[in-house]
């Protein structure tokens, strides 16, 4: 999915990026499978606010999304590629043959009518959903499970594929978009493919409005505080602040942050590549 850039007719259009959405052909959800979203502003039970930068937005309602792909041995033809507001990948609308409609995240390159499933015996083809057993090894899967029948947890943001290596006994390893490699059972399941709208990442508001329209605040910088309000905060004319931290004084940039007793610590092969 291409990214539409805008001519400089205004100055919110300037460095304006948007998708296209040329992969979305319905604008209105399935009825029967959307919920009421109420909304905190990051205020808790007592009026308190305990989430800054949160306020706002634009009115949503909840997709329903079939994380778990758990109806085996029956067809389902999709029937619409949807955006989601609450997340950054595309969704799609499936029919099965007994009649139920369900939400699936949309993997990349599939389209209005084509034919998807979910079971064992089944091809490996894009959108299908199989265990990690009986998915041939350097296949690009998402929406992984780290418990057998817990639905997917994993890989399901935009663009998101992991692939997978190789096989050792009851585990399968694969390797993460993070670049982690872990150890995940044979018995859970992936969706093969890659996730939808993969150019998300690219995608530009422009101006502050668009993200009051998203639901955030605007976020002030710990440096341009008092010493009362952020530790960052306070000295003469344009400190540096010393070393990063969170306004309730954890290191940032480097401070570990994992248990060492962290008991998924064990499933994990190779850690993730960190920025210098």
């Amino acid at each position: 999915m291409p990214v539409k850039k805008y001519k400089p007719v205004t100055p919110g259009q300037r460095t304006k990026l948007m998708p296209t959405f040329e992969e979305v052909t319905s604008s209105t959800p399935e009825k029967s499978l959307i919920r009421p979203m109420k909304r905190t502003g990051g205020r808790n039970n007592q009026g308190r606010m305990t989430t800054r930068y949160m306020g706002g937005g634009h009115k949503k309602r909840y997709r329903l999304i079939d994380f778990k792909r758990d109806k085996d041995g029956m067809t389902a033809k999709v029937k619409s590629i949807e955006y989601d507001p609450n997340r950054s990948a595309y969704i799609a609308l499936v029919v099965y043959d007994d009649g139920e409609k369900r939400y699936i995240l949309a993997p990349e390159k599939l389209k209005v009518g084509d034919i998807i499933q979910s079971g064992e015996d089944i091809a490996p083809e894009i959108g299908n959903t199989l265990p990690l057993s009986k998915i041939p090894l350097g296949t690009g899967v998402h929406n992984i499970e780290l418990k057998p029948g817990q639905g997917g947890k994993i890989v399901r943001s935009a663009g998101a594929s992991a692939t997978l290596t190789s096989r050792d006994g009851k585990y399968a390893i694969v390797k993460l978009p993070s670049g982690e490699t872990r150890m995940i059972l044979v018995t859970c399941r992936a969706t093969v493919g890659q996730v939808s709208n993969k150019d998300h990442g690219l995608v530009l508001s422009g101006k502050a409005g668009r993200k009051r329209w998203l639901g955030r605040r605007p976020r002030v910088r710990g440096v341009a505080m008092n010493p009362v309000d952020h530790p960052m905060g306070g000295g003469e004319g344009r400190a540096s602040g010393g070393h990063p931290r969170s306004r309730t004084g954890l290191i940032a940039k480097g401070y570990k942050t994992r248990s060492k007793k962290k008991p998924s610590n064990k499933y994990i092969v190779e850690r993730r590549k960190t920025k210098k």
